[in-house]
């Protein structure tokens, strides 16, 4: 009998205050660990999820953050209590970033608290976050040309870092010794170690007011009313097999395009996610991990059955997950997985654009994809000090049965997060953010609805020492349209020095002076339906806006625009009938 079966009004109503404390804790634990980080990528970009687990590792309630952080937590806790069920006690906190234990890179690091009440093991608070320095090749860490995970910064595999709430001086000098940046990567360490601690001062207040008994029977409350929810989304559905193939643009190592593929099966109230047919892990370090593949399913599943509610384990029984090991989605040690959220975006995308065709209403055309992330370290010619700059770019989305593509948001592997003001950023690094603006010149997919637009940021060193790297995804392959609808356009960065412009995606490390200009230019989104379905009006006010030209109109749209800009009706007619359209 479930706990919905037995309980009464009254529980109902404790179940939700309890409920409602639970998120709170969470929300609490990231408001603390965006406070106290040294990090400008955790405390501005907010590049960190924190959570609480029961005592079997689900995930109980998270904050927002980074989605593909979602699926990462139940089999982080759970790697921690194999390698210590036999040791852990109250007091214990461990320390994770192994990508082959659940995790997704070597920057991303977990702090697992485990809670004990009554002597006996109750929950696990984690937090997540991204350091923007853990050794390795190159400043930063993840270099684009890394071929084994040895070269993407020290890994911590499960290890304890406090003993009886304090912390282990080994641990300490073990980071403090192995990193460019300690002061910054020891103060993300107290921010983590803050929001697991806070997470254990509130939850033992929840307890010491309801009981354990209560708590415990929310754990299960959330998780089973949840598990209903998902699977009557699920059963709503139309049982049937989708499909959907996509192409990998390069690894970084080789120019290569590798090819990626899903097939989603609907039956009743399970589905099934099935990326046999993806190709081999490959030498370059855009592979993924089981576990940022587990993350990059359920977030996209999550979009399905209920985009708004809070995320927990719940939601995703109903979820199979099929991907032999191996793969550019599934490697294995020592593959390198730097750039996972590259590999983990083309399976987020996979699974989008399978279940576009049974839920439009849900579902976009193709975006932009590639988080785009760019590298920028060097030394501050005032201070004389190393920094590492870490930015990942917003983009176009695709267009909906709806409406128009959303302009300039980030992407999907990446959920709540931002990317840094101007007055910030100009601030803290020496370098000048010199153009912000939608990206309109490559355009977006033409349709009924057209596609968002990305944009483009253009920087400039302001020092002598400086370096960029990246490792840019879609900049080949376009984001596809939806039913009849164009594609959207490609991702790169353009690299002006020494009065040569060059244009790149995955490079390794490139040396720039003051001066120099890069610019990171992400692309618009595919669009949705036959373009000369939409309204010549619409298409109008585009070229008054400037966001297509009228050579754009008459070619893509066939909407002829008159001199003083106003649609010219007769001639619009002959080109779209011209065309049979």
């Amino acid at each position: 009998m479930t706990a919905a079966e037995t309980e009464t009004g009254a529980d109902r109503v404790t179940r939700e205050i309890i409920r409602g404390k639970l998120l709170a804790l969470a929300d609490e634990m990231g408001i603390v660990i965006a406070r106290t980080s040294m990090s400008p990528v955790i405390y501005e970009v907010l590049d960190f999820a924190c959570g609480l687990c029961d005592a079997e590792g689900e995930l109980v309630v998270q904050t927002n953050g980074i989605t593909l952080f979602t699926g990462t937590f139940a089999p982080q806790v759970r790697s921690i209590m194999r390698r210590h069920a036999d040791t852990m006690r109250p007091g214990d906190v461990f320390m994770t970033n192994d990508p082959f234990e659940g995790g997704t890179h070597s920057c991303d690091i977990a702090l697992i608290k485990p809670i004990f009440v009554d002597g006996r093991l109750f929950a696990f608070a984690i937090s997540v976050a991204h350091w923007s320095e853990v050794g390795g090749a190159v400043p930063g860490s993840i270099s684009p040309t890394a071929t084994e995970i040895y070269q993407e910064g020290v890994r911590f595999p499960g290890i304890r870092v406090c003993r009886d709430d304090e912390t282990i001086d080994d641990v300490i000098a073990l980071i403090r010794e192995n990193v460019r940046l300690p002061v910054q990567s020891l103060g993300d360490f107290n921010a983590g170690l803050a929001a697991v601690r806070i997470a254990e001062t509130r939850l033992r207040e929840v307890i010491a007011r309801y009981g354990t008994a209560e708590v415990e029977g929310t754990f299960r409350h959330i998780l089973e009313a949840s598990e209903r929810l998902s699977r009557a989304a699920v059963a709503a559905l139309p049982d049937g097999d989708y499909a959907a193939e996509d192409w990998i643009d390069g690894d970084g190592i080789s120019d290569e395009r590798f090819r990626v593929a899903v097939a989603v099966r609907i039956r009743g109230e399970s589905i099934t996610f099935d990326f046999t047919g993806t190709s081999p892990s490959v030498a370059g370090p855009i592979n993924c991990a089981f576990g940022a593949l587990d993350s990059a399913v359920k977030t996209v599943f999550k979009s399905l059955v209920d985009p708004q509610a809070p995320s927990n384990e719940g939601w995703f029984r109903p979820v199979s997950l099929v991907c032999p090991p191996g793969t550019v989605f599934t490697a294995e040690k020592p593959s390198p997985t730097g750039w996972y959220y590259e590999g983990s975006a083309h399976a987020s995308e996979l699974a989008w654009k399978a279940l576009a065709e049974v839920a439009p209403e849900r579902f976009s055309a193709g975006s932009y994809m590639s988080l785009a992330g760019t590298y920028f370290y060097g030394r501050d010619p005032e201070s004389g000090e190393v920094y590492v700059h870490i930015e990942p770019a917003i983009g176009g989305w695709g267009a909906t049965a709806s409406g128009d593509g959303t302009s300039a948001l980030i992407a999907t592997t990446d959920g709540d997060t931002y990317n840094y003001s101007v007055e910030l950023f100009e601030a803290k690094f020496p370098l000048a953010i010199r153009r912000y603006a939608l990206n309109v010149e490559d355009g977006a997919g033409a349709g009924r609805h057209r596609g968002g637009f990305g944009v483009v940021r253009e920087f400039e060193v302001a020092g002598a020492d400086a370096h960029t790297y990246c490792s840019i995804g879609r900049s080949i392959e376009r984001p596809w349209g939806l039913e009849g609808g164009g594609e959207g356009s490609n991702n790169y960065m353009r690299i002006e020095s020494g009065g040569t412009v060059t244009r790149v995606a995955r490079i390794p490390y490139r040396a720039l002076t003051e001066g120099d200009r890069v610019a990171v230019v992400t692309g618009g989104g595919g669009g949705f339906g036959d373009p000369f379905s939409r309204p010549a009006e619409d298409v109008a006010a585009d070229v008054a806006d400037g966001y297509v030209s009228a050579q754009c109109a008459r070619a893509d749209y066939g909407v002829a625009i008159a001199a003083d800009g106003s649609v010219d009706e007769a001639e619009t007619a002959a080109l779209r009938t011209k065309e049979g359209r």
